[in-house]
């Protein structure tokens, strides 16, 4: 009976299950549960799964996980940080062609701060998923975390975003299709993936704006008993061969492979300074600048830049050409790596010192002075949590850019919260809170018959915000930074405790939309500066995040919403208002949509005459 049904089966084109099959050659070996035949189409059970449907998983989502084996480590037994990028390339290629549905290839890579070192026999898990897709390229998320398999502890080493361009026939670009994000955390990243990609557009030029504002001369540090190393000692120039197994496939070299062999000779350069085996901790912005390709000869030269006291800058680069006798060389990419030789104790050795050679040598040791001033600023303001980085923090011009991205992406994640409650509602005017740990949030929105972008124009400058807000005597504009950020000394007409006016220092930080769905914004934070200081006449007030986010709903109408993360000193009327024993926030956002229809007509006159 049970052959013909296989047979049937089999005519029937049905495939027949494994374990049928295996039935058929076995027997029942003792077993007397009855085989129940899976019809085209059925879903089989996996055993111990729940009968509830699994949470929706990111389309783009790539899981990977790796056995750290001897062949992966360094003489300390530690994953090398070469293979580990290696890995982070695939894992971040593979989604972001889920993605594209086509070959793509590696842009960039933004820094990559390592936390922790990676042990053989431990496993590497590594999942990216694609945050944003724009015209031709995308932005990657790739979170590394290792676990211990003998003792089940997991712990995060790092995160990475990195750039991918997709690439039809003959390396014609390709345009991708947006991505909808799902989850509060998709929303969240998808958001700030517009402004993470605004600051490596400008990223070369903050480093130039620094290096015109820092000394011309090159002054070296002096350490005690410490004799200055010449650069050129530390020099390293390897050659590769481009292979097969080096090649993705698409037959260009593997960038997790380029990042790995400069890897390598920073590693060579930086033992060469200290005499020590060297410690990677972080790496700043990989760019590729062009492919190579299978028998391409890769030149990689290293060379340490800068010697701090717990740290040096290597800088590296990877020139390719393809013949032996070929003089013109391609530049393929450039980094710099940061290094720490760490005692017995783990604790970082201090370093001997560098003595650059003459012109280009000094050029590079005064680019690593500025780019450690630049990393501190982007770990300090950028990478730490929202709820880490202080009320007022100083403004300066190395760090202008990563205070108006810290501003708009604080705003744009208050913005992708879930938790929003309907508190009051009057008329047009809804009001909605959010209780978190730390802060109680608020949100005011209203729609009003006037286009998105005049009531930007109009909501953007806060000289004008005494016009419908009574809370506000007077807005002084101090400083212009660029087109879209500007500094304010704002004079508040509520008193303090102490029976003072407050004043506030605020960023103003404004954006417009990246692509179709995205708001209008614009946000406010707390700055000091050395001109404004706090003054015996006001009590010097702060605010961490605020702003508006301004939605096209059509042509003629916009929804307009306010945002406050409320500091300590701003609770009491945040909390009289959401219990309804007063209406000042409803009356001022009405006097704010009085405003914006008051003088549209007027802004409209004046960009014709522009």
């Amino acid at each position: 009976l049970l052959s013909r049904c296989l047979l049937k089966m089999v005519k029937g084109n049905i495939v027949v299950p494994e374990e049928i099959l295996s039935f058929c050659c076995n027997g029942l070996q003792g077993s007397t549960s009855p085989l129940r035949v899976q019809e085209p189409g059925e879903r089989e059970e996996v055993p111990g799964a729940m009968a509830s449907p699994l949470p929706t998983r990111n389309p783009t989502e790539v899981q990977m996980s790796q056995l750290v084996l001897p062949c992966h480590t360094n003489h300390r037994g530690e994953l090398s940080t070469g293979q580990l990028l290696k890995w982070i390339d695939t894992a971040a290629c593979l989604s972001a062609e889920r993605h594209a549905g086509c070959p793509c290839v590696t842009a960039s890579m933004d820094d990559i701060y390592f936390e922790h070192t990676i042990s053989v026999g431990q496993v590497v898990n590594i999942k990216a998923k694609v945050n944003r897709a724009f015209n031709s390229s995308m932005e990657v998320g790739i979170q590394v975390s290792y676990e211990d398999l003998c003792s089940g502890k997991h712990c995060s080493i790092c995160k990475a975003y990195a750039t991918f361009v997709a690439q039809g026939p003959s390396s014609s670009k390709v345009k991708l299709k947006p991505l909808t994000p799902q989850t509060e955390e998709e929303k969240t990243e998808h958001s700030i993936a517009a402004e993470r990609r605004r600051m490596r557009l400008v990223h070369k030029d903050t480093l130039k704006d620094l290096l015109i504002r820092s000394p011309r001369e090159t002054e070296l540090e002096t350490r005690d008993g410490s004799v200055a190393v010449p650069a050129e000692k530390t020099r390293v120039e390897s050659v590769e061969l481009v292979l097969p197994p080096h090649a993705n496939h698409q037959g260009n070299t593997f960038g997790g492979q380029i990042m790995a062999w400069m890897e390598n000779v920073a590693t060579i350069a930086a033992s060469r300074l200290c005499h020590a085996h060297p410690t990677l901790r972080a790496i700043e912005m990989f760019h590729f600048r062009g492919p190579s390709q299978v028998g391409d000869r890769l030149v990689l030269k290293a060379i340490v830049n800068n010697a701090f006291k717990n740290s040096m800058e290597v800088g590296v680069c990877a020139e390719a050409y393809g013949q032996e006798m070929s003089i013109s060389r391609r530049h393929i990419n450039s980094a710099f790596m940061t290094f720490e030789v760490l005692d017995q104790e783990g604790r970082p050795r201090t370093l001997p010192m560098v003595a650059p050679e003459p012109g280009d040598g000094e050029r590079r040791y005064r680019e690593a002075s500025a780019r450690k001033k630049i990393r501190l600023d982007r770990k300090y303001v950028v990478s730490c949590k929202q709820t880490e980085v202080p009320l007022s923090v100083p403004w300066d011009q190395s760090n202008k850019v990563y205070l108006s991205y810290n501003n708009v992406s604080a705003l744009k994640t208050l913005v992708a919260k879930a938790n929003w409650a309907l508190a009051r509602e009057k008329e047009k005017v809804r009001m909605y809170t959010l209780e978190e740990d730390k802060f109680l949030s608020f949100r005011i929105e209203m729609s009003v018959r006037i286009a998105a972008s005049q009531a930007f124009s109009l909501l953007s400058d806060l000289r004008r915000r005494h016009e419908w807000d009574s809370h506000y005597a007077s807005a002084e504009l101090v400083q212009q930074v660029d087109d879209d950020d500007m500094i304010y000394h704002v004079v508040s007409q509520t008193l303090s405790h102490e029976n003072k006016p407050q004043d506030f220092v605020i960023l103003a930080s404004r954006r417009k939309p990246c692509s179709k769905g995205d708001p209008y914004v614009v946000a406010f934070r707390s700055v000091t500066l050395p001109t404004h200081p706090a003054s015996a006449g006001f009590t010097r007030g702060e605010t961490l995040c605020s702003g508006f986010c301004i939605w096209t709903e059509s042509d003629e109408t916009s929804k307009v919403a306010y945002y406050n993360q409320a500091t300590p000193g701003y609770l009491n009327y945040v909390t009289t208002n959401v219990a309804g024993l007063s209406s000042n926030f409803c009356a001022t956002f009405e006097a704010c949509e009085k405003f914006l229809l008051k003088n549209k007509e007027d802004l409209i006159m004046r960009l014709q005459d522009l």
